[in-house]
């Protein structure tokens, strides 16, 4: 298997404390078990996310997600695939139905662990677990017809980034967005 994606994760520089403790915990894990591109571990496994930007980077695409109930960031689970900016990509445009999605660049966005609770996915309990999310930064336009996957989301809509957080019901993920959002802006001003 392709282990470039731990070298990826070990390289990043941390943006804070919160991405220097999960960058450690996360190669810790990793390094650890051998399943942890698998969904099928059941503690933590990776995941690919990714915040899709507008080409002004003014506007953030997000989704609707079914299981939160709630506006979000698109992606998933890598499920073997150790190439994780094409999981972001994938999942971007299965989430969105945009054709076109691009890596703005192919470094990491941000690290993140996230606890995900207990929920029916599909017919099917999934317990308690962690992601050991990566985040990239990718682009689309605005001009591309959206549409949502109704097996994962049941909206697809553009926000204005200094208003998107007006719309995030869940409070965990507040922190994470405005982290993506700032570094958006750092990136603006270059």
């Amino acid at each position: 298997m392709n282990n470039q994606y731990i070298e990826d994760i070990k390289r990043y520089h941390p943006k804070n404390e919160q991405e220097r403790v999960d960058q450690k915990a996360m190669i810790a894990f990793i390094e650890d078990h051998k399943d942890a591109l698998y969904r099928e571990n059941l503690v933590a496994h990776v995941t690919s996310s990714a915040i899709v930007v507008n080409h002004t980077m003014d506007k953030v695409l997000f989704i609707h997600h079914n299981i939160y109930n709630a506006w979000g960031w698109v992606g998933g689970h890598n499920d073997g695939d150790a190439d994780l900016l094409s999981v972001a990509i994938k999942e971007a445009k299965e989430e969105t139905g945009v054709e076109h999605i691009v890596p703005v660049d192919r470094d990491i966005l941000m690290l993140d662990i996230i606890h995900v609770s207990n929920h029916i996915k599909h017919g099917k309990y999934v317990g308690d677990h962690l992601h050991l999310n990566v985040t990239y930064l990718l682009e689309a336009s605005e001009e591309e017809l959206l549409s949502h996957n109704p097996s994962e989301n049941s909206d697809v809509r553009w926000f204005w980034i200094d208003e998107c957080l007006e719309y995030v019901d869940e409070e965990r993920m507040i922190p994470v967005y405005q982290k993506a959002f700032n570094e958006i802006r750092k990136r603006k001003q270059k």
